[in-house]
């Protein structure tokens, strides 16, 4: 789970694949352990949060039964969530770009004794074969930073076995239209809804060093549908009323005015269905 940092989106080229996957590698391998100070101890060693509103995977139950699965998280970052499965008896593999947030990972398995094999990798190219896992699943991860989101949904689509679940959550996809601010400046339309310019931050040679990408919702069906799935449920967390925190741009005040989030959950139609 990430926050856009605080700026209007600057103008700037299209950003290659090759760039994104280099910013993104670096930000989050220098990024890992401030991350990790400030949002590890809401997302715990052992637990599966969805989303800054503070859906979790053991009420939601948006992967259904568990056990014996085998699942793929993408974009694990610390891998709490890879190991709350592994304690409910599924087979977790956590695979992330950074391996700054896979030494976390490395770490907070030591910390808490639950161990799940860690992997690092590229969600535009999965090392694993076709039809390697039961579900696959990111909470914030991999999708919102690559450039063709569309192409990731199809390798996500290979790798799962027919009748296989993809549930994934992103940003919603309104929030692009106002700034981040978590107070009331943030109530105010700034963007266009339907501007797909990512936000990019250079540095002064005009590297990329930062990136996220926007889709409507509109977008995000056509991917999944051109890839193969079935759409089952668009879940938009509420804030819920005794949950008083801020997570960059969520806060009490926008979360319940409109959505901060929004979780996919999908099926491959097959003979296993």
């Amino acid at each position: 789970m990430t926050e856009i940092p605080t700026a209007a989106a600057p103008p700037g080229r299209n950003v290659t694949e090759t760039e994104a996957r280099r910013a993104n590698r670096s930000w989050w391998d220098l990024d890992a352990d401030d991350y990790q100070d400030e949002h590890g101890k809401f997302l715990g060693d052992v637990d599966f949060v969805w989303c800054p509103e503070r859906l979790r995977e053991a009420d939601a139950r948006l992967l259904g039964p568990v056990h014996d699965k085998k699942i793929l998280e993408l974009g694990a970052g610390a891998a709490a969530a890879s190991r709350w499965l592994r304690r409910e008896g599924a087979l977790p593999v956590a695979m992330d770009l950074s391996a700054g947030m896979l030494r976390h990972a490395s770490e907070a398995a030591s910390r808490s004794g639950v161990r799940v094999p860690l992997i690092q990798a590229d969600a535009m190219a999965l090392p694993f074969r076709d039809g390697a896992f039961d579900i696959v699943c990111t909470a914030f991860g991999a999708i919102p930073f690559v450039t063709d989101s569309a192409a990731a949904m199809r390798e996500v689509a290979r790798v799962l076995r027919s009748g296989g679940s993809w549930v994934f959550s992103v940003t919603h996809p309104m929030r692009w239209a106002f700034w981040d601010e978590p107070d009331e400046s943030g109530l105010v339309v700034r963007n266009s809804y339907f501007d797909r310019t990512p936000y990019v931050e250079r540095d002064d040679d005009g590297t990329v060093n930062y990136l996220e990408q926007h889709r409507t919702l509109g977008d995000r069906i056509r991917e999944l549908v051109a890839a193969g799935f079935v759409v089952r449920d668009l879940i938009e967390p509420e804030w819920p009323a005794d949950h008083d925190g801020v997570w960059g741009q969520w806060s009490p005040l926008r979360g319940r005015l409109f959505p901060g989030t929004a979780i996919f959950v999908c099926d491959l139609p097959g003979s296993h269905e």
